[in-house]
């Protein structure tokens, strides 16, 4: 009996139509397909090891270097600031970390509205002016009223001791002590040194709080 010589065509692997179907036309250009690859391979990365956000509230008593900070993170450059009635907001990336700063601004009239931002807050950055030792008492006041505010149970706390470029700047343990700090058991805490004009300080409360984020 005779077989029929003529070759059956042979099939397509269905991976293959799929992948040609459906990830790159035949006519597909290589790059098209390169962008295509690189944007596949962009979100595993980016699930593994993409960048985390953080909300952050930057408060303290007026004139403390605040909106200085935030600008000096922001731009890398000391900016010429105003009194900041309302709030600032900006993005700051560092390591593998978004923070979504908002700057509100510290006169005495503003200080009730502080509270309209509390909710989603994961990190506070309260600051305090180190020269100002008049007022160092009032900032405590107002610092506690926010830590013990339930909406801020959870966020974690980064002081910055600000200008101490200042002669007369009182150090990290003198505020330490003067914010009470040493007698707060259940909240993570830090006291940072930093003079916002040089950004000396800045980085390193960044690290601190990349070191104790927790998403």
């Amino acid at each position: 009996m005779r077989r029929n010589s003529r070759k059956l065509p042979k099939r397509r692997k269905k991976t293959r139509r799929w992948l040609r179907g459906t990830l790159m036309p035949e006519s597909a250009p290589w790059d098209q397909l390169y962008g295509l690859r690189a944007s596949i391979m962009g979100k595993m990365l980016s699930k593994v090891f993409g960048n985390k956000e953080m909300r952050i509230l930057m408060l303290g008593l007026d004139a403390a270097g605040k909106t200085t900070i935030l600008y000096k993170l922001k731009l890398g450059q000391s900016v010429t600031t105003i009194p900041t009635v309302g709030f600032n907001v900006e993005t700051v990336t560092y390591k593998n970390v978004k923070f979504n700063v908002w700057d509100v601004g510290g006169q005495d009239k503003i200080r009730p509205l502080w509270r309209h931002y509390y909710t989603g807050t994961q990190g506070l950055i309260f600051v305090i002016d180190c020269a100002d030792r008049d007022r160092i008492d009032e900032a405590r006041q107002e610092l506690h009223r926010i830590i013990n505010d339930r909406e801020m149970r959870d966020a974690i706390i980064l002081i910055f001791a600000n200008k101490q470029d200042l002669p007369d700047a009182m150090k990290p343990h003198e505020i330490q002590e003067k914010l009470g700090l040493t007698r707060i058991r259940d909240r993570n805490w830090y006291v940072q040194p930093s003079c916002a004009n040089t950004g000396e300080g800045l980085c390193e409360g960044l690290m601190w709080l990349t070191s104790n984020y927790k998403s």
